[in-house]
């Protein structure tokens, strides 16, 4: 790329004004940078995603057995799905995304995870509201969420219910038995979050995930919680 900047792709949206840029960092100056915005948000950076991989890596350690149905709910930039494909026991993933126009990005291979997403007969999108298909959903040994910055930080006031006790027992009964249900969020974890897991899971746990994050040249904190179903 010869420019510092260029807004790849923009689009007026239900729920806001959607950006994907690249750009170029003085500390990286033959790097690439690709970022997401909505509205004032910043939704994901390409610079670190440590958390959105760990979230597959620590949901998926859970699990035994083989030939594993994933669910991950919330593209972005596609760092949760690649994570997920490798582990070579997940036999179907389907990737659930409210924005069209992120599963475009991915198609036509406008950000960098799409064109191996794309050759993986294992991956399939869905362009749906992850919140409403709740209900709907069939059975699956895990379910990998990365859509709201937090619990209590959402970005449409609609997916508060599913941050309840009867919001989260009605996805448990689409796991099947020892399944999975992990979920990535900004910042350190929430205690009440973890414990209102533990109400739900017969067994919940919080990861804090640190990272350096060379835009103000500290460490960032991500969470990554991991709660399963009873096994047979």
């Amino acid at each position: 790329m010869g420019i510092n900047y260029e807004e790849i792709d923009y689009k007026a949206t239900a729920i806001g004004e959607l950006v994907l840029r690249r750009r170029r960092m003085m500390q990286f100056p033959d790097l690439d940078i690709y970022e997401v915005k909505l509205g004032e948000e910043f939704l994901m950076t390409s610079l670190f995603h440590e958390a959105e991989d760990q979230l597959a890596h620590l949901g998926l350690a859970a699990l035994k057995g083989d030939k594993l149905d994933v669910v991950v709910g919330g593209l972005g930039l596609g760092y949760t799905a690649i994570a997920a494909l490798e582990d070579k026991r997940v036999s179907s993933l389907v990737v659930v995304e409210f924005l069209n126009e992120v599963i475009d990005w991915h198609k036509k291979a406008l950000v960098p995870m799409g064109e191996q997403l794309n050759k993986d007969d294992r991956c399939h999108y869905m362009h749906a509201d992850f919140f409403d298909l709740k209900n709907s959903l069939k059975m699956h040994d895990a379910i990998l969420l990365d859509i709201d910055h937090t619990p209590d930080f959402v970005l449409s006031p609609t997916n508060k219910g599913f941050y309840t006790h009867n919001g989260l027992s009605e996805l448990s009964k689409h796991l099947n038995p020892g399944g999975v249900f992990a979920m990535w969020a900004d910042g350190k974890p929430q205690d009440s979050f973890t414990e209102l897991l533990n109400t739900v899971f017969d067994v919940a746990k919080a990861h804090s995930i640190e990272f350096d994050n060379p835009v103000n040249g500290s460490t960032s904190t991500g969470s990554v919680y991991v709660a399963q179903v009873k096994a047979d």
